[in-house]
């Protein structure tokens, strides 16, 4: 039997987004109804999705086809069939983004990470994407590694809305934040309006991956969820902040914690672990399919986070004594997980390569 949990979680004042997006989805009326009846808010992509659904179905053929024709190729020819596929999500999330006074509602495109070393590239294809897809409510996803933050704090400077991603650790998070600050208050020394949206993604069960069979049995699938409850803590401590406060004065809103990659991936832990354990105000919630599915039929009404995190710091504590570096894991996570974002793109372009080959 279907629980409630997701309308609860909704007006504890969480946003539940889905981490995905297919043709099928948008045309079957799957995505319309999670809205109706799973409250969910809005939605992320990746180049993995795209991939799958454009190497294992024919949802795109016809349109694959049509671009060909006209000459579109490779990474063009992707940026299309995305911003199509997020054009007509977003405007299915307009009235949640109209209602909540332009918080909540936003779908998200990632740059090439091919120009992860290049921030003018960078800010140039954000801001060619964005105004391609003409949506208000289209996040522009760029990573938040050390060469992405001149990237994000320029693109939030021209104005467009960044959904900053690849965020492992409390201090990436920091860092991503000062950047976004960095944007807004250059907008606003140069008369320009502060009120450009971003949301910070920290990415939570890639920890408890990474350190699975390294620390004790009562340890397991504890650090994903202690990285992020640390970071809330910061999150709430920058939003009261001085230095937020006077941006929010010349009219900012708050770059909302996200927390990403919540599907559990140990078969023996609860299937919506880092949904009910993640429950706060003012964040987002970003799930696979199936997670918001098992959390719709199943889920537990949520607690919210205690405003200081709870009892995390005993808990990285703990892992530090078994031997855990945090900080050169946090870097190694995001590292490795900017390197799966350049294969993940790599290997979309050539499943359209395919594609195009077969359907010239």
């Amino acid at each position: 039997m279907a629980s409630n949990a997701p309308r609860l979680l909704h007006q504890l004042g969480q946003s539940l987004w889905l981490d995905n997006i297919t043709r099928d989805l948008l045309d079957s009326g799957t995505l319309k109804r999670y809205i109706d009846e799973f409250s969910v808010t809005g939605l992320t992509s990746n180049p993995t999705i795209f991939d799958n659904a454009i190497s294992r179905n024919s949802w795109y053929d016809t349109e694959i086809r049509e671009q060909l024709d006209a000459g579109a190729t490779g990474e063009g020819l992707f940026f299309t069939l995305a911003i199509e596929d997020l054009g007509r999500a977003a405007d299915l999330f307009l009235p949640v983004y109209r209602r909540s006074g332009t918080v909540d509602g936003f779908v998200s495109l990632e740059v090439s990470p091919l120009l992860a070393y290049d921030t003018n590239a960078t800010v140039a294809q954000a801001k060619a994407l964005h105004a391609k897809a003409g949506r208000p409510n289209l996040f522009i996803k760029i990573p938040g590694t050390t060469e992405g933050l001149p990237a994000i704090e320029e693109s939030i400077f021209a104005g467009v809305p960044v959904n900053v991603t690849l965020l492992f650790s409390t201090d990436q998070y920091k860092a991503a934040a000062d950047a976004y600050m960095k944007g807004l208050e250059r907008r606003v020394a140069a008369g320009l309006s502060a009120d450009v949206r971003s949301v910070a993604s920290l990415f939570v069960s890639r920890w408890d991956v990474a350190v699975s069979g390294k620390v004790p049995a009562e340890l397991r699938n504890t650090l994903g969820m202690a990285v992020s409850k640390q970071a809330y803590k910061a999150y709430r401590d920058i939003l009261e902040s001085d230095r937020f406060q006077r941006l929010a004065n010349a009219g900012a809103r708050a770059q909302r914690l996200l927390f990403a990659s919540t599907g559990t991936k140990d078969k023996t832990a609860s299937d919506t672990l880092y949904i009910a354990g993640l429950a706060a105000p003012n964040t987002v919630n970003t799930m696979p399919e199936e997670t918001l599915l098992a959390f719709a039929d199943h889920g537990e009404p949520a607690r919210a986070l205690p405003r200081d995190g709870g009892e995390v710091e005993a808990v990285l504590a703990a892992h530090v004594k078994a031997g855990i570096n945090l900080t050169v894991l946090a870097a190694q996570l995001q590292s490795d997980g900017a390197k799966g974002f350049v294969k993940s793109w790599n290997e979309l372009l050539e499943a359209i390569g395919s594609k195009s080959k077969v359907l010239a």
